[in-house]
Order: structure tokens, then C-alpha cells, then sequence
């Protein structure tokens, strides 16, 4: 893909994120990880990542590499009269992913703690607050929506793009400019837009990869933000911002 196309995002999510994304999506247990499968669908979003050119931080190499290092020592024969307690080379894995996910979930409940506090009216008088934040006001606008939820959607898309037989070589005439101008002119008629209906209808793939990078840039400019129903299921776009002006992105995000 051109240069033009590449991102960098500040609050990219890191390899941990990515294992626990895989476990709450497929249920699996934390502390008996099926290794061979979870290493095959790293490996496949590691593509993906790099197929839409995000920058990809040397940790989301390292941990690709580990997860293939304790697939081939769970599959290497145990000597016989071994005793059964044995060191399990997931071990240190198991207890980084705890450790993150504490973490991860006293970050989350700080969040929701500040999220509350900002409903709460103090006594006095604020009539025309603006600062003043109303009960119908939705602030979870974009809870639980990861970049890996993102790309779960985009692989959907890719995965149900009409198949040609016919090998073609043509130039598309596809900028990312332009997509993320068609995106926010949607808005013109729709309140909401589903990334699915918009990207369904394309039939080559560069131009979904393309809207799917426009979809990141519209929400690091602000202009948009994302929902999403059910767990990795279709995502909503919403315009949050009523600016027309976009940044023309640079070269590297």
C-alpha cells in the first residue's frame, strides 16, 4: 500500500490486549490457554495490522514470537518417568495477562468512576452550565469498542467481498482524502452510518482498506466516534462534531 496510507496510533493497543480480546471473545480459560489456536489468530491479526499498514510497535513482534516458542515446547514429547508436575511454558504468560488485566480493570473503573462524577450537579445555580452535563447525555458512546474490535469488523468485510476469478490489473483512483470526506457526507442524511453498509457494496479490496483507515483518522480528528451493539458484531459510526473542515492527513499519523 502507498506511504500515504500509513497510521500511527497514540493509544494503540498492546499484544496483552490483544491475547485478553481473544480470551473474552471465545470464552476461553486464562489459566489453560489453547495455545496453538490463540497463536494462529495473533499471527492472523499481526497480518491484518500489517495489511493496513498501522505502525506496529517491536513488542507485537516479540510476543508473536514467544507465543510460536511455547507452541513448539507444548508440543515437544515428555521424557518417560517424567513426574507429572511438570513447568508449564504458559506460565509466564498466564501471569502477565493477570496482571494486566488487574490493571486493565482498575483503569476501566477509574474511568467509569470519573464518568460519574461528572453527572453530579453540585448545589448552586447552573442554569446554562455548559460544564453541566445532562442525564441523557450519553457518555459511553464508545465503551468497550477496541481497535482489535475495529479490525474484527474490517476482516468480516474483507471475508465477504465478492470473489473475482478473473485476474485484473487496474489503477483505482482511491484516496484517503476523498474517503473520509464520502464518510463524513453521509451524515448529511443519517444520523448514524453502519460500517458494514458502507463498505459492503465495494468490490476491491484497497478501497475497504482505504475507508477502514479513513474511519481511524475521522476518530482521531474527533469528528466521529463508534459504538457497537453486541461484542464483535457490526459497528456504528456516529458524528460527534460539527466541524466540516477535515485535516488533511500527513504522510505518517
Amino acid at each position: 500500500m502507498d506511504k500515504a496510507y500509513r497510521v500511527k496510533l497514540s493509544d494503540f493497543e498492546g499484544p496483552l490486549d490483544l491475547l485478553l480480546f481473544f480470551i473474552k471473545r471465545d470464552e476461553l480459560d486464562i489459566y489453560d490457554i489453547p495455545i496453538a489456536k490463540i497463536t494462529k489468530e495473533f499471527l492472523e491479526y499481526l497480518q491484518y495490522l500489517q495489511e493496513l499498514n498501522l505502525d506496529i510497535a517491536g513488542e507485537f513482534i516479540v510476543t508473536a514470537a514467544e507465543l510460536m516458542q511455547i507452541k513448539a515446547q507444548m508440543l515437544l514429547p515428555r521424557p518417560e518417568g517424567e513426574a507429572e508436575e511438570v513447568f508449564d511454558p504458559r506460565a509466564e504468560l498466564v501471569r502477565r495477562l493477570l496482571e494486566y488485566k488487574r490493571w486493565k480493570e482498575m483503569a476501566e473503573e477509574l474511568e467509569r468512576k470519573q464518568l460519574q462524577h461528572r453527572k453530579v450537579a453540585y448545589r448552586g445555580n447552573f442554569e446554562n452550565d455548559p460544564m453541566v452535563v445532562e442525564e441523557g447525555d450519553d457518555d459511553d458512546i464508545i465503551r468497550d469498542v477496541t481497535l482489535f474490535d475495529l479490525i474484527a469488523a474490517f476482516q468480516f468485510a474483507v471475508n465477504k467481498m465478492p470473489r473475482k476469478h478473473v485476474h485484473e490489473i487496474n489503477k483505482l483512483n482511491v484516496s484517503l482524502d476523498d474517503q473520509m470526506k464520502y464518510i463524513v457526507g453521509l451524515f448529511k442524511e443519517k444520523k448514524e452510518v453502519s460500517f458494514f453498509e458502507i463498505v459492503m457494496a465495494m468490490t476491491e479490496k484497497i478501497r475497504i482498506v482505504v475507508t477502514f483507515i479513513a474511519v481511524l483518522e475521522l476518530m482521531k480528528q474527533q469528528i466521529i466516534a463508534i459504538s457497537q451493539f453486541d461484542p464483535y458484531t457490526d459497528i456504528t459510526i456516529i458524528k460527534v462534531s460539527d466541524k466540516e473542515e477535515i485535516a488533511t492527513p500527513d504522510s505518517t499519523y
